[in-house]
């Protein structure tokens, strides 16, 4: 009942991510849906209350589920345990993940294009990888998913930039179009030289970077038309979405 649980939180608050574990096979959902439910509890709970405090308390509460020996009576937290116990997966990847939300919770900008990138390395980068590690994937494969998982994530932090701006964070560094293009372009390289690399995974890890498959189309949107992130058009069509997601579904080509 816990991992219904999960899926149905997934389904209404991440219908993305949602659409790519339905197109994972079956024996994959059951390893993805904790993780992607931990990350949208986390992902949402900096935005739940205006007090800093409430927010720093959440997010230490999900800190305390992944580091204690025992679960928790939770929806989340159980199927989560479970799957860090089977999966022998890395609590520090969990905890950087868990931490790197802080930043949501206030308004300061990132110190430097740095700080940024190691903001994407810890979530989108670190739940990709956590997912190939809950399927069997061997540390030999983290660098190229990890750097398939950051260009994902760097996709869909520039969806999330007029959200933030409305919420008043500064998410970038630079927001004029020439220099939106240009992380765009930063995006897509790493991105292409994660895709050489992850040609090599094997197939029963590849459903976890199934969750990056509008990466690719939304970074050339964004190059070419940078205003689009800002104004809030960066979208792909729902055929494309749909034609790409069920491509790499089949193919396991990424």
């Amino acid at each position: 009942m816990s991992l219904d649980a999960c899926a149905a939180l997934v389904q209404r608050g991440d219908p993305d991510r949602f659409l790519a574990v339905m197109a994972a096979p079956l024996a994959a959902r059951s390893r993805l849906l904790p993780l992607y439910a931990l990350n949208l509890e986390v992902a949402r709970a900096p935005w739940v209350s205006k007090e800093p405090m409430i927010a720093e308390m959440r997010l230490q509460w999900w800190r305390d589920v992944v580091a204690e020996p025992a679960p928790r009576a939770h929806e989340v937290a159980r199927p989560l345990h479970e799957l860090i116990q089977q999966a022998a997966l890395p609590l520090d990847v969990l905890d950087r993940m868990i931490e790197a939300r802080r930043w949501d919770i206030y308004r300061d900008p990132f110190e430097d294009q740095a700080a940024m990138d190691a903001y994407l390395e810890d979530t989108g980068a670190g739940l990709m990888w956590l997912s190939a590690r809950a399927l069997g994937a061997s540390a030999t494969a983290e660098p190229a998913v990890r750097a398939y998982g950051w260009a994902a994530a760097l996709a869909q932090y520039l969806r999330a930039i007029p959200e933030l701006a409305a919420r008043g964070r500064v998410p970038l560094l630079d927001g004029r179009p020439e220099a939106v293009a240009q992380l765009a372009v930063r995006g897509l390289i790493r991105l292409n030289a994660a895709r050489k690399a992850t040609a090599t995974v094997p197939r029963a890890i590849r459903p976890a970077l199934l969750a990056g498959w509008q990466a690719e189309g939304l970074m050339k949107q964004a190059s070419r038309d940078p205003a689009a992130v800002g104004d809030g058009r960066l979208q792909l069509s729902d055929f494309a979405r749909r034609g790409r997601l069920l491509w790499q579904a089949t193919t396991g080509l990424f």
